[in-house]
């Protein structure tokens, strides 16, 4: 299963067949297709990143009734991020003249007779003015079916242009994962050496206080060597940092695990991350040489790399 972005751009465009024309004159053998009611929708989506799913939508005035169709499409085929879908319908050649109906024609002329009965010295409607009114009257072609079929091709794109994403994002996450458990596998060997040269440092501060201090004198020398050995294997656990390395190995594989397995992985991963992360500060805050600490150092940095592209992911 492919491993999503969140981010992603698509646009497609659906065309209405051109609606036959007909005419007054019964000589006419077939109706021909008219330029003025051939039209067009194009459907734009954009999305980033986001905590949940937020739909915005840009809708002309005749589409406003299409909103909760449209978002029950875009909410069956994404769970998270923010995206905006801009609609727009065009029509072709605009400027084309309709072709006058009878029943508009007589309409047009019982309202000029009225008016001019009314208003005598009125002037008659001019061929231009009649062929403006009779194209105002024209019904708006519906093109809800087409805005609907672009909206699907554009939801389809949008699939396709997030999944490339999230491979590109997958083979950067994979590098940065790749990155930590050479950074791991750096530090494994130095904590036995830095709990073994911590230790043998405490035990000679521990001599060195008790002979200031003249407490030797006063205390049998087993008694003080017990509590000394004690003291420092207590020290030597609270510096040792075998078990963060170990969680944070383990942190790794689960993270190289879901973005093999795909699907909806971004949550996990971001808890993941909040995971290497308290790892790595621990490594930081235990480091007892400066070996530790700049592998810990390093490791934030990886870690934070991480998080970044991990935000982006649905």
């Amino acid at each position: 299963m492919a491993v999503y972005s969140m981010t992603g751009y698509a646009s497609a465009t659906a065309g209405a067949a051109p609606s036959p024309e007909t005419t007054a004159s019964a000589d006419t053998p077939a109706p021909r297709l008219s330029a003025a009611n051939s039209a067009s929708v194009s459907v734009e989506l954009r999305s980033v990143n986001g905590r949940f799913l937020d739909l915005g939508f840009r809708l002309p005035d005749e589409f406003r009734a299409l909103e909760p169709a449209l978002r029950e499409l875009l909410a069956a085929a994404f769970r998270r991020g923010k995206i905006e879908l801009r609609l727009n319908a065009r029509t072709e050649a605009d400027n084309a003249w309709p072709n006058p109906q009878p029943e508009q024609l007589n309409r047009l002329a019982r309202l000029e007779s009225v008016i001019q009965g009314w208003l005598p010295k009125a002037q008659h409607l001019s061929v231009h003015e009649v062929m403006q009114w009779c194209k105002g009257g024209a019904p708006a072609e519906k093109l809800d079916e087409v805005a609907l079929d672009a909206a699907k091709r554009c939801i389809e794109g949008l699939r396709d242009a997030r999944a490339r994403e999230g491979k590109r994002l997958v083979a950067v996450l994979m590098e940065r994962v790749a990155r930590l458990r050479e950074l791991a596998i750096q530090a494994e060997p130095l904590v036995p050496v830095v709990v073994q040269r911590q230790q043998q440092r405490f035990l000679e501060r521990w001599k060195e206080a008790l002979d200031a201090s003249g407490a030797a004198q006063t205390i049998s020398h087993e008694a003080l060597q017990e509590r000394a050995v004690n003291e420092a294997a207590a020290y030597a656990i609270r510096i040792d940092v075998a078990e963060e390395l170990a969680r944070l190995r383990s942190h790794l594989d689960e993270i190289a695990r879901l973005l093999k397995a795909g699907g909806e992985v971004g949550k996990r991963l971001d808890v993941l991350i909040q995971e290497l992360l308290r790892e790595a500060n621990t490594l930081g805050s235990k480091a007892a040489s400066l070996e530790l600490t700049n592998i810990a150092v390093e490791m934030k940095v990886a870690v934070e790399q991480l998080r970044e592209q991990v935000q982006n992911i649905e």
